[in-house]
């Protein structure tokens, strides 16, 4: 599925279109594939109305946003994907990345070349595999850790005119937003009498990423630094906020949703199913972030608002929902 947000007369729609030929395969670094379904609770959430492509032509169409996430290009037939993409039809299109392009420098500067080849415009975020330190070919960059090779990324993608930070573009705000998750994330209590695996077992980040000792993957050190790194866009965010009545945020990790129309109730998590649903029921102590809806909320407000909206990757489930005024 590829998701596009059309832009008509200043009012953004969002339809479902198909995809290329091929398919992206999914990473197995989590050990979940399973799509659940479960009952949405009438409190908080509905589901807006998903609008076919309308024939229109390219005058009148506008601009288009697409997004995708976990490309996972390391994987040839994901690769070969990327390249089987028009080299005309997006010319005039934003990209939005949400993480997780690939494992490998080369393969990641190969595909974002690929992607700033056919569209006018591609913002990113990084997700966990492309902060991954394992062994690289020979003649590619040495990272001294994690940190290092993001900054690494980061310049690669200044290089080749891919934005990481926020801008206005034909009066539609993009806010890319760094995060990383937390296990205090999960509130969800732990399903007993069952062995599960260890978050160090399944999730291969705790050998592959490196990071300095001051943070950690198991304390809130780690997100709350990344949280940070979009303290240094504040000045960009606030031009967008009082300039753009239509914003677009972004992350790889997911964000908390908060009960404002019930406030005496615990924080929830409607982005991912229940535990008893999930092949790995400790997924969600691994994908998200309370700094991070603390910050979407500061810039699409408390409540929300009808065009607020927010694209997240990670767990490779495909969601659409409108919690508290932000779909």
């Amino acid at each position: 599925m590829v998701m596009v947000m059309r832009s008509i007369s200043s009012c953004l729609t969002l339809s479902q279109t198909p995809p290329p030929p091929l398919r992206p395969r999914a990473s197995n670094h989590l050990s979940t594939q399973k799509q659940c379904k479960r009952n949405s609770r009438n409190y908080c959430s509905t589901r807006p109305q998903i609008l076919s492509p309308p024939p229109l032509s390219r005058d009148a169409l506008g601009f288009r946003v697409f997004v995708l996430s976990d490309l996972h290009t390391d994987y040839p037939e994901n690769m070969n994907w990327v390249k089987s993409l028009s080299t005309k039809a997006y010319k005039n299109d934003l990209l939005l990345l949400a993480g997780d392009v690939a494992e490998t420098y080369h393969n990641f500067y190969s595909t974002m070349s690929l992607l700033k080849d056919r569209f006018q415009h591609v913002f990113y975020v990084p997700g966990n595999h492309d902060l991954w330190c394992r062994s690289e070919p020979d003649g590619h960059p040495y990272y001294l850790d994690s940190l290092d090779k993001l900054n690494k990324l980061l310049d690669a993608c200044r290089g080749l005119g891919v934005q990481t930070r926020p801008m206005v573009l034909y009066g539609l705000g993009i806010v890319p937003l760094f995060s990383w998750y937390h296990e205090s994330f999960d509130r969800e209590m732990d399903i007993a009498g069952i062995r599960i695996p260890s978050l160090e077992m399944v999730c291969k980040d705790f050998h592959a990423c490196k990071w300095p000792r001051e943070i950690s993957n198991r304390s809130t050190s780690l997100a709350s630094y990344f949280d940070a790194m979009n303290e240094e866009n504040e000045d960009a965010v606030k031009l967008i906020k009082n300039t753009c009545t239509q914003i677009i945020t972004f992350s790889h990790f997911l964000p908390r949703v908060h009960h404002l129309s019930r406030p005496f109730l615990k924080p929830r998590q409607e982005l991912c199913p229940e535990k008893r649903m999930l092949f790995y029921p400790n997924l969600p102590k691994i994908i998200g972030s309370d700094f991070l809806e603390v910050r979407i909320r500061s810039i699409h407000g408390s409540e929300g608002n009808a065009s607020a909206c927010h694209v997240f990757g990670h767990t490779h489930f495909c969601w659409d929902s409108v919690l508290d005024g932000i779909r």
